[in-house]
């Protein structure tokens, strides 16, 4: 009886965890058998497999292989543990040394002829294996640069199994990262192509400087969508940390671009109003994807015309909005994912929507069922509510707005004041400072907390509403660059929050 071992990694969620394979080639007739909770995709990896190894001029056992993957009741999803089965086989076999198979990671999917095929999550399973003490990784050839990524582990780029196997004899050599990476580039237009509604882009700003959520409503073609796409052009870049968090995510979607491996500015993701709640938050059979929150993350959310959104799509994201994760629940587990992003909503004020309010002909009854799938709760997340009007003659004004670097400028010093403040807690924006640190450690005077009182006792908005308030107007106060909030700040928040009912 001959024995090999190889490891890899399962990946769930953005968390990894070190599956150890091992083959056991025995006496009886030829044949292939996989143990260990394997699902389809990686039930047919016995045929690929055989197939590669032959096609790369080794020779397959002619007795019964049996192959084990370990832990045992962990699902195994996928093809990533292709090069691992193979490896582990030759490794049984004698055809391959165990000096470096013994502290390498494998990772990667085969073509039937022996080429190593990219798969999703390679960033997370290669964190994964970092972080379990292992000192080499091979991946596929066009995963380099995204592996590449991590720091405290070797890793490798493999073409084909045929140059792995060389490898390992020490007859050959695989690539290895260059650690050139290309210049990060901002997109989504500048703020000086909007012209004119200059209470919208204050709130813009407010929104960028503090991440908070945003409602934009106005009839078509008065800038909406124009302002929310350039919101992510007013935040500061990612930190290494966040870029590798956002990155990972991105990679088990299987939506990172090979030019740009690391994500390192804030994401901007749109979605189609006709999305499902899987889309929206993440799912699938087998593996659970991250869904549109979660390639949000440290980003911005652009929901389109909202109102034409599901409820039931709306609804699903309360969660997201207050936790900043997503928890997937399948009978084999659950999947977490981080979702901490900026909503940016955008929508008609009526059905027909007009240029002007007057022109409108829709029933009263319809105007408000045409709002009424944002409700209450979803509504009581949303920081700022803007109501845009149109401007006769704004569209030709020669008048020069202010570019994204100036606002950019501004947001980064009222962010950094943020910092300052709640960096003993960890928290990055006053978006994120839960409502009891407000009201206890960081209560603002009689005088200026005065205004949320009285709404609150006359039942203008709820505790969650007062709090989200508090933290627009401590974002206010960054701005202005004050120490605290005053009542003009905690005024000048609660206006933000009325003008969705205007």
């Amino acid at each position: 009886m001959a024995l090999g071992r190889a490891h890899s990694v399962a990946v769930t969620g953005v968390d990894g965890l070190l599956v150890e394979i091992e083959a056991d080639i025995g006496q009886g007739l030829p044949s292939v058998h996989l143990v260990g909770l394997p699902d389809t995709a990686l039930q047919e990896s016995r045929n690929r497999v055989r197939s590669a190894v032959a096609n790369s001029g080794e020779k397959w056992p002619d007795g019964r292989v049996i192959l084990a993957l370990s832990p045992a009741t962990l699902p195994k999803i996928g093809s990533v543990y292709d090069l691992a089965l193979a490896i582990s086989v030759l490794d049984a076999s004698g055809a391959v040394p165990s000096e470096r198979l013994a502290k390498t990671v494998l990772l990667g999917e085969l073509a039937l002829d022996g080429r190593v095929r990219r798969v999703r999550g390679i960033l997370p399973a290669v964190i994964a294996a970092r972080n379990a003490g292992w000192p080499a990784v091979v991946v596929p050839e066009s995963a380099l640069a995204e592996a590449g990524l991590v720091d405290g582990i070797a890793v490798f780029g493999a073409a084909s199994l045929r140059t792995v196997v060389a490898w390992l004899r020490g007859e050959g050599s695989l690539c290895e990262p260059t650690g050139r990476m290309p210049e990060p580039v901002r997109s989504g237009g500048d703020l000086s192509e909007v012209v004119g509604q200059d209470e919208a882009r204050w709130a813009l700003e407010v929104a960028a400087a503090g991440g908070h959520h945003l409602l934009l409503t106005g009839p078509p073609g008065i800038g909406k969508t124009m302002l929310a796409q350039r919101l992510p052009g007013l935040l500061p870049p990612l930190s290494e940390a966040e870029s590798l968090e956002v990155t990972a995510i991105h990679s088990m979607a299987g939506v990172l671009s090979g030019d740009h491996p690391l994500i390192t500015m804030p994401p901007f993701v749109a979605p189609h109003h006709s999305t499902s709640v899987t889309a929206m938050v993440g799912g699938g059979s087998g593996t659970a994807r991250p869904g549109a929150v979660s390639r949000a993350h440290r980003g911005v959310l652009f929901l389109d015309e909202c109102a034409e959104i599901g409820a039931k799509v709306l609804e699903a994201m309360r969660t997201p909005l207050e936790e900043g994760e997503v928890r997937i629940a399948r009978r084999d587990g659950v999947a977490r994912y981080p979702a901490r992003f900026q909503l940016v909503l955008a929508a008609n004020p009526c059905p027909c929507a007009p240029a002007r309010d007057v022109d409108c002909i829709c029933a009263p009854l319809a105007r408000r069922r045409y709002l009424g799938k944002l409700s209450g709760p979803l509504m009581d997340r949303i920081d700022i509510w803007v109501q845009m009007r149109g401007q006769s003659g704004a569209a030709f004004s020669t008048d020069k707005a202010e570019s994204s670097a100036v606002v950019r400028d501004r947001v980064a010093l009222a962010r950094q004041a943020a910092v300052r403040r709640w960096q003993e807690y960890g928290w990055l924006t006053n978006a994120e400072v839960p409502g009891h640190i407000l009201r206890q450690r960081f209560r603002l005077p009689h005088d200026a907390i005065a205004p949320v009182e009285t709404a609150l006792r006359l039942g203008r908005m709820s505790a969650r509403g007062a709090d989200r308030a508090i933290r627009v107007a401590w974002t206010i106060s960054d701005l202005r660059g004050a120490d605290l909030p005053t009542a003009q700040d905690v005024l000048a928040a609660l206006n933000f929050r009325q003008r969705g009912a205007q």
